[in-house]
């Protein structure tokens, strides 16, 4: 196995983050920013039973959404993504449900 600090993340998560402005690519930095905008997630690394079988190291869970990932640092990169992501479409105006119009009987 290739030594994970050595894995670059995946295009499509450095552009993601790019969006956002962030260009970090440590797996320290990127939990810590991690933390600083999720209430919570969980990092398994898994056995290699199973890392076989889904062809992933990393399983990161958050919220309802969980990654399969070759890296910690790849598996911080997505959870953020996904935050930022969500984040930003809960503060677009008129994003939120509205209630139903009060019907006349």
């Amino acid at each position: 196995m290739e030594p994970e600090q050595d894995t670059p993340l995946p295009l499509d998560v450095v552009e993601r983050l790019a969006a956002y402005d962030i260009h970090l690519t440590g797996e320290v930095k990127l939990r810590r920013l991690l933390e600083s905008y999720a209430r919570t997630y969980t990092l398994y690394r898994l056995a290699p039973a199973a890392a076989r079988k889904w062809k992933a190291r990393y399983r990161i869970m958050i919220g309802d959404s969980y990654y399969d990932c070759q890296s910690a640092a790849e598996a911080y990169a997505r959870a953020l993504a996904l935050v930022l992501e969500t984040r930003s479409q809960d503060e677009r105006p008129g994003s939120g449900e509205q209630a139903p119009a009060p019907r006349n009987s």
